[in-house]
């Protein structure tokens, strides 16, 4: 572990970035001016300049690597490009991006009911918020509107019908997602196997229905759903974007997928795999 933070510091961003000053200022400027500075009278004059080049490729790679440091604490947005593809990672609040569709999820039977109760929307969560800023009194409407049927077989809270997780209704310009599944108590639960495949259906949909904008998205099932495993915040946004990157089916650029999440103690998005 310890031998791999070394290495992963001595590649990293930062020492590249040092390793480049250094060949340049080696490259551009004179021998004559190693010679200026004199370490020890009694060593030779290449020793001399052996020692100060030494000190100067130290002092280069402490400071580029403490500036790159200081850089990935203040950054609020990362981004990951690929073949024909770009994901940015960002702090923010969801609501407030306007230049693009942005994702909602609800349960799998889009429920509108916003509450304390088990089975109702909490208010303090990405849909409650939705909701409280935008009631939705026609749903069964836009369901429609969509096109989108029904799972075979109801759901387990009081016998409703079920929407596939991943599944997208248009509204606008937010995309009204079925996540969690509801048990007996009306509370979300998703498996492992069942949130990857949630969102290999969601990029299908996103592709199929983000049209001529980019995407925002939050960290899907961050709070309150239950999932078979123990799964942080972190390891939920690295499963996305493994996910996206892996699927046939992405925005292709100038579009972007942005994945937008609130800063907490636990969580950097200088941590996601792929982030330099």
């Amino acid at each position: 572990m310890v031998m791999s933070k070394i290495w992963k510091f001595l590649i990293g961003k930062g020492s590249a970035i040092a390793y480049a000053i250094i060949t340049a200022i080696f490259t551009i400027v004179p021998e004559d001016c190693f010679k200026i500075i004199k370490v020890c009278d009694k060593w030779s004059e290449t020793v001399n300049v052996l020692i100060v080049r030494l000190i100067a490729c130290v002092i280069i790679f402490v400071l580029a690597n403490v500036g790159y440091c200081i850089y990935k604490k203040k950054r609020k947005k990362v981004t990951i490009a690929g073949n024909n593809f770009t994901i940015q990672i960002e702090y923010g609040d969801l609501f407030d991006c306007k230049d693009g569709k942005i994702v909602i999820d609800f349960d799998e039977c889009f429920t509108t009911t916003v509450g304390d109760n088990p089975a109702d929307i909490k208010p303090d969560s990405v849909c409650g918020q939705y909701l409280t800023k935008r009631p939705v009194d026609n749903m069964p409407q836009l369901i429609e509107n969509a096109g989108v049927k029904t799972e075979r077989g109801k759901s387990q809270y009081n016998n409703q019908d079920r929407y596939a997780p991943g599944t997208i209704v248009p509204n606008g310009d937010y995309l009204l997602m079925a996540f969690a599944k509801l048990d007996q108590n009306g509370l979300g639960h998703l498996t492992y196997d069942e949130y990857i495949e949630c969102l290999n259906t969601l990029w299908e949909q996103i592709d199929l229905r983000h049209g001529t904008s980019g995407v925002y998205i939050p960290i899907l099932g961050s709070k309150i759903t239950r999932f078979d495993k123990d799964l942080t915040q972190q390891e939920l946004l690295d499963i996305m974007v493994s996910s996206y990157r892996l699927s046939p089916k992405k925005m292709k650029k100038p579009y972007k997928l942005h994945i937008v999440c609130k800063e907490r103690e636990d969580f950097s998005i200088n941590d996601v795999f792929g982030v330099d």
